[in-house]
């Protein structure tokens, strides 16, 4: 079962929520004295993690698979071990179906020693915020009536710490239906002489805002796109500007493709010069 990325912030008395890890997801399949310890992807880990497999092989139990996550000494102001946080199967009973809350409860009745940890609950009015505070990566929302999914599920969600980053405007949609201004700016930053599409940026903003910011992408138009090097950039309906106005944007990370994911806008920079926005940007 794997979380899914939301910028949503919420709490509720149907939801859990968790820190999240920085570490190696393990599923742990123990038959007597046999353990086998899988990545995500299926491949074995037991010559990685001999001690948490023989934790595990130790347990007063026949049968089990958990699913938790091998932490290392990466992760600040946590103890490097195997962390539980769900049980699949125990001694002949598929646990699958069963409510997160009943689960945890299984979970938390095995007698679990170092290496082996429980993952603790986040008891806070803003748990995101305290992951922030705290260095974390975020934490992860689940509902406690949930079954246990393989797939990406919306009954687990993310709540990562977002990244800021200093961009430059080299376009912008037009607005689709009662939205005004503009519909979106085009984003991107300079690397090695190169003018890098980075992504759009849509929301953020208020009515007086779009339409000050088209005033200012207005006065600085041109006829061809600046970007030299893109991917997924508009097809139609883009207008061009020369890179010289520098914004802030909140993010909750890069893709793959070196694309913003789910980008809100902060403010304009005009303390900024364009030149200097490369990746990475404090």
């Amino acid at each position: 079962m794997a979380a899914t990325l939301t910028r949503e912030r919420f709490v509720g008395p149907e939801w859990v929520f968790e820190r999240k890890l920085d570490g190696i997801r393990l599923l742990a399949f123990k038959s007597g004295q046999e353990v086998r310890l899988l990545s995500r992807n299926q491949l074995p880990q037991n010559a990685h993690y001999p001690a948490f497999a023989a934790a595990v092989a130790a347990l007063p139990c026949e049968e089990a698979i958990l699913d938790g996550e091998a932490v290392g000494g990466w992760e600040d102001r946590l103890e490097a071990g195997y962390y539980l946080f769900d049980v699949m199967w125990l001694d002949g009973r598929d646990l699958t179906q069963l409510p997160l809350s009943a689960r945890r409860e299984v979970l938390a009745r095995l007698p679990l020693s170092p290496p082996l940890r429980l993952v603790e609950r986040v008891e806070d009015a803003a748990p995101w915020d305290l992951a922030c505070r705290e260095g974390w990566e975020g934490v992860v929302a689940k509902r406690l009536d949930s079954g246990y999914e393989q797939r990406r599920s919306p009954h687990w969600l993310k709540m990562k710490c977002e990244a800021t980053e200093e961009l430059v405007v080299g376009g912008f949609t037009e607005p689709r239906g009662k939205r005004a201004g503009l519909g979106a700016l085009l984003l991107g930053y300079f690397d090695h002489g190169e003018f890098v599409f980075a992504g759009k940026v849509g929301t953020g903003f208020d009515s007086a805002l779009l339409l000050e910011l088209r005033g200012l992408c207005g006065a600085l138009e041109i006829a061809a796109t600046p970007f030299t090097k893109a991917t997924g950039l508009p097809r139609h309906g883009a207008h061009w500007v020369r890179p010289e106005m520098v914004v802030e944007v909140a993010f909750m990370e890069w893709t793959d493709h070196g694309k913003l994911r789910h980008p809100r806008f902060v403010r304009v920079r005009p303390d900024k010069s364009a030149r200097e926005v490369v990746r990475g940007t404090p």
